[in-house]
C-alpha cells in the first residue's frame, strides 16, 4: 500500500497540472483574503479572526478536491493499468484506500500553508494572541472531515468512468449537493423536527457545529460514516468495473 501511495503523489506532482491545481488553490484563498475588497477580507474585516478562510475554503473546495481526484481511477481505466493493479497482492479495499489516502495527502498539503494566516492574525490582534484559537482549531478539524468527504466523493466519482471530465462533474455535483442541497430542502420544509433531521444530514450543518471549537462526536460519526459509505461504493464500482 505505502508504495502505491508514494507512486500517487509523486506523480501527482511530476506533472504540471498537479502544481498548479493547489497554486491556483492557495492564490485565490489569499488574494480574497488578503488583497481584495470583499467580505472574506480578513483586514477590512477589522477583526482578528480566521471566519473568512473557513466560509470560503468549502466553496474552493468544491472545485478544487474534484480536479484533484478526477485522475485517480479514471487514468487507470484509460491506459488500462487497472487490471495490472488488480493482480499486485493486494485487496480491492487496500487499493481503494491507498487511491484515497494519497489524494487526502495532497489536500492536507494544500491546506497546511493556511496555517501562515493563523500565525499572521495571532501577531496582528491587539493584544498579541487575542484570538479565538479554539474556534480555529476547531474550524481546522472541520475543514480537514469536510475536505477528507470530498475526496472520498471525487475518488468514487473516478472509479466510475475513463472520462475525467465527466469524473470531474459527478464528484462536483454529489459534493454541491451534500454541502448545499440538504440545507436548501431544509429550508423549504416548515415542519421543525423534519426540518431538523433533513439538516443534520447535509455536511454543511456538521462543518459549521465544529467550527463553533467543540468537537463533537456526533459530528466526527457523521464525517468518518459517509466517507466509509463513499469508500466502500468505490470498492464496489471497481470490482464490477
Amino acid at each position: 500500500m505505502f508504495s502505491l501511495i508514494k507512486k500517487e503523489v509523486f506523480s501527482f506532482f511530476s506533472h504540471a497540472s498537479g502544481t498548479i491545481i493547489i497554486l491556483s488553490f492557495l492564490v485565490a484563498n489569499g488574494a480574497l483574503m488578503w488583497l481584495l475588497s470583499n467580505e472574506f477580507n480578513i483586514i477590512e474585516s477589522g477583526y482578528a479572526q480566521l471566519d473568512g478562510l473557513f466560509s470560503l475554503s468549502p466553496f474552493m473546495m468544491i472545485i478544487f478536491i474534484p480536479a484533484l481526484t478526477m485522475r485517480l481511477f479514471s487514468d487507470e481505466y484509460k491506459d488500462g493499468t487497472i487490471e495490472i493493479l488488480k493482480t499486485l497482492p493486494i485487496s480491492s479495499n487496500q487499493l481503494v484506500l491507498s487511491k484515497y489516502i494519497s489524494g487526502l495527502i495532497i489536500v492536507s498539503l494544500a491546506i497546511l500553508p493556511t496555517i501562515v494566516y493563523l500565525v499572521s492574525i495571532y501577531y496582528l490582534a491587539d493584544p498579541i494572541g487575542n484570538i479565538d484559537m479554539a474556534g480555529s482549531i476547531g474550524s481546522y478539524i472541520g475543514l480537514f472531515l469536510l475536505s477528507a468527504l470530498f475526496v472520498a466523493i471525487g475518488t468514487y466519482a473516478s472509479s466510475t468512468t475513463s472520462n475525467h471530465i465527466v469524473s470531474f462533474l459527478v464528484a462536483l455535483l454529489i459534493c454541491s449537493f451534500f454541502y448545499f442541497g440538504f440545507d436548501i430542502m431544509a429550508r423549504e420544509i416548515k415542519i421543525g423536527t423534519v426540518q431538523l433531521i433533513i439538516e443534520n444530514i447535509g455536511s454543511d450543518y456538521h462543518y459549521r457545529s465544529l467550527s463553533k471549537g467543540v468537537v463533537d462526536s456526533r459530528d466526527l460519526v457523521y464525517f468518518i460514516s459517509l466517507i466509509v459509505v463513499f469508500l466502500q461504493l468505490t470498492v464496489f464500482s471497481i470490482k464490477n468495473k
